[in-house]
């Protein structure tokens, strides 16, 4: 049913694309030969990028409640590049053995970690995780993700790698370990790991369950030693190309001019202007 969403998409006049061509030029590129692919993101307010447009930071609704005051808070009693921010998607539901071993994760790494578990998965917890998390982390229900990866403090982001997630972590240039699940999610922890080389994909066991121990060994490679160092470099990088791609004359910027070109035009047609 969603496949079928986009079998007339070679008809269409232009086809928007949350990428830009740093990240996704050459695939793009052959995406262009079956439909109009026209590549403008990262599709991120200005105002978590270059604060070109002061005070914007609408991002369309939610589908839960934000706590985002409540995690700001927190926050910003922590060091820079300090914490660990875990999310897993609107939709995604992780299995009742792999919540465990996530668990298990965050209360052994003695890092600070800021989670974000839906009402519906918070039942699949251990009775003693959220006591236990306590000194060092938070977990909440739901938050404003891009409040929270532009936070100076997060310095690892733990999530599925769907591709929402994804642009906004490297836009932002937040190092990544994914986890993913499904379709898309895989390709993109893929692209993470061995591509842009911002983070690396935690690796599931013969059940597809992400252990506790593998987890551990991510966020030791993403947040110390010398290896963290070089995702740290790599994802201010790519931060930066994303603000140069959505800044006056770059790429997504031609993109969109190209469009209010065009529907001026068709508009001047239309009315024999």
């Amino acid at each position: 049913m969603k496949l079928s969403q986009y079998s007339n998409l070679n008809l269409e006049d232009w086809v928007f694309n949350n990428t830009f061509e740093k990240i996704e030029g050459k695939e793009a590129r052959g995406v262009s030969e079956i439909w109009p692919a026209k590549l403008i993101g990262p599709m991120v307010p200005s105002a978590y990028l270059d604060e070109r447009i002061k005070g914007d930071r609408g991002y369309g609704s939610s589908l839960w409640k934000p706590l985002s005051e409540e995690c700001i808070e927190w926050l910003e009693t922590k060091p820079s590049n300090s914490v660990v921010y875990f999310f897993f998607g609107s939709m995604v539901s992780l299995s009742e053995e792999q919540i465990p071993e996530l668990a298990w994760g965050l209360k052994e790494n003695n890092m600070y970690s800021l989670s974000v578990v839906r009402d519906s998965e918070q039942q699949k917890l251990p009775k003693w995780f959220l006591d236990s998390v306590q000194e060092k982390g938070k977990v909440v229900t739901w938050c404003n993700q891009l409040e929270i990866l532009a936070h100076r403090s997060v310095g690892c982001f733990v999530a599925h790698c769907g591709w929402n997630s994804t642009i906004e972590g490297l836009s932002l240039g937040v190092p990544m370990i994914g986890v993913p699940k499904w379709t898309d999610q895989l390709t993109d922890a893929k692209f993470v790991e061995e591509i842009w080389e911002i983070g690396v994909r935690a690796k599931e066991d013969e059940v597809g369950v992400v252990r506790k121990d593998e987890l551990l060994r991510c966020l030791k490679e993403v947040m110390e030693g010398e290896k963290s160092k070089e995702i740290r470099r790599n994802a201010n990088k790519w931060r930066d190309s994303a603000m140069k791609t959505i800044n006056e004359g770059g790429s997504s910027d031609k993109y969109i001019d190209e469009f209010v070109q065009d529907l001026m035009a068709s508009y001047q047609n239309l009315n024999g202007l």
